[in-house]
């Protein structure tokens, strides 16, 4: 296996969350701006290594496996905490992670027989918004006493609507090929 620095901000990223958990728990503010600015920075692992995988030609099997898998443990470990806080509907929170990890099984399944599922521009939105709901949630007003719930709900709710419907492409891509398996 090939480590490079793609696959170092991946790991990275992994290494994070539990930082990021552990600082949400301290008291005011200050767990607030600093477990929202931890999440930030992994986030901004998640646009980096693959920006310099993508630019490099750093791309590796490794990489391309892990990266969603780290991408989803940062999401759904955020989203927990938005849940449990009463920060974020349960229900959305619920459909996002029920998506994330269905779509991460059928590329893996659908890899296995040489159909990779690539990363639709639907996605990309969807985790875009995603980030931005997740990280305006997490501040809330600890940051200059800016009202950001309202902001935050109307981008989880965005990124809820994507989350279906990028669910949906890739299932509706992957249906002729599961069913010409079979």
């Amino acid at each position: 296996m090939v480590w490079n620095l793609p696959n170092t901000l991946t790991a990275a990223r992994v290494v994070l969350i539990p930082v990021f958990i552990g600082l949400f728990y301290l008291p005011d503010r200050l767990g607030l701006i600093l477990s929202t600015a931890f999440f930030g920075l992994a986030a901004l692992t998640d646009w980096a290594d693959g920006y310099v995988a993508r630019t490099r030609g750093l791309q590796t099997p490794f990489g391309k496996f892990f990266d969603p898998v780290a991408d989803k443990l940062l999401v759904v470990s955020a989203l927990f905490l938005l849940v449990a806080y009463e920060r974020a509907p349960f229900l959305l929170g619920l459909i996002i992670i029920a998506r994330e990890i269905v779509i991460m099984a059928l590329r893996e399944y659908m890899a296995g027989f040489g159909h990779p599922i690539h990363v639709s521009r639907v996605g990309k939105w969807k985790t875009g918004f995603q980030m931005t709901a997740i990280l305006m949630l997490l501040v809330q007003e600890g940051l200059w006493d800016i009202p950001l719930q309202l902001p935050g709900l109307i981008c989880l709710y965005i990124s809820t609507i994507l989350t279906v419907y990028s669910g949906y492409l890739y299932m509706a891509a992957a249906w002729p090929v599961i069913r010409d398996m079979d």
